[in-house]
């Protein structure tokens, strides 16, 4: 949860997670709209579907007990070698280095590191670093200093040198200058129109097969459907949302009900417990209270 995502809003997320999912049984057991619906809020929603599948191979492959080594650790879905380290050095103790955004800017400052963290040479390099560092007992304890060093005050912009404990042993001559990437891609501006379908009480969704996988979102309509004739021209909702390098406009548009429904479609009473991501989520009750069947 914590890949992405802020510790103030992982927070009630994690523990509302154990509560329903409080080992990998009760995970793999669950259905994918149950594990997606108990996700709903957090984005990158890939991060879930990985979850679901590690719980249902260790349940399948492993008789419910997680391995301890990192390479078979790798062997599962999402797990790649930060995760893997980081579990091995928190969950079993294991003495391995772990880089992810915070150590990695610290130890790019504390070495003065001039190549590009996001190239192949940048990451092989701050991985060497971590493990030049690591001490070989306590390790766990280590690295959740170097993340909370990364966290608190060797911050991105503005990091906190006054106060730094380790500022004696920093090589970084403009640590704001520090870490350096690529240049990122510019940010698309998309629209994307959606249907409001109501009937009888009820309202129409459709099953994404393609950002949001497996979540249930408003059915989108055809980049050419304004210039059908009686067509709406306004929507009667828009609201705008970040997704990776895209700055996303969702209108919504009223649609009368169709005399029938494509594959991949249903009509729902309540969407309480459906799994929708949250733009969508938003989109449906804020109409469902303001308006009434067309």
């Amino acid at each position: 949860m914590l890949q992405q995502t802020q510790v103030a809003t992982v927070i009630p997320y994690y523990h509302k997670w154990l509560r329903r999912f409080p080992d990998f049984a009760s995970l793999a057991r669950a259905s994918e709209n149950e594990v997606l619906r108990a996700w709903q809020g957090l984005g990158y929603y890939a991060r879930a579907r990985n979850l679901h599948a590690t719980a249902k191979a260790v349940m399948d492959r492993h008789g419910g007990n997680f391995p301890q080594r990192i390479e078979r650790m790798r062997q599962f879905s999402g797990i790649g070698k930060y995760t893997a380290h980081a579990v091995a050095s928190f969950a079993f103790n294991q003495s391995v280095p772990i880089v992810e955004a915070n150590t990695g800017r610290v130890l790019a400052r504390l070495f003065n590191l001039r190549e590009s963290i996001d190239s192949d040479l940048g990451q092989r390099t701050l991985w060497q670093h971590a493990a030049s560092l690591l001490p070989k007992s306590d390790a766990a304890t280590f690295n959740s200093a170097l993340l909370d060093l990364g966290a608190l005050i060797c911050v991105a912009r503005k990091p906190k040198c006054d106060v730094c404990p380790v500022k004696a042993f920093c090589c970084a001559k403009n640590p704001a200058e520090i870490p350096v990437r690529k240049s990122r891609p510019e940010t698309k501006q998309l629209v994307e129109m959606h249907a409001l379908i109501v009937r009888r009480g009820r309202i129409l969704l459709e099953q994404s097969r393609h950002r949001w996988r497996g979540m249930w979102i408003l059915p989108p309509l055809e980049p050419n459907c304004l210039e059908q004739p009686r067509f709406q021209r306004r929507p009667v909702y828009e609201s705008v949302f970040p997704f990776t390098h895209h700055r996303v406009t969702l209108s919504v548009y009223c649609r009368p009900a169709p005399k029938r429904i494509a594959p991949g479609q249903e009509w729902f009473g309540s969407i309480e417990e459906v799994a929708m991501p949250s733009p969508h989520r938003r989109a449906a009750q804020s109409l469902i209270q303001t308006l009434v069947e067309p």
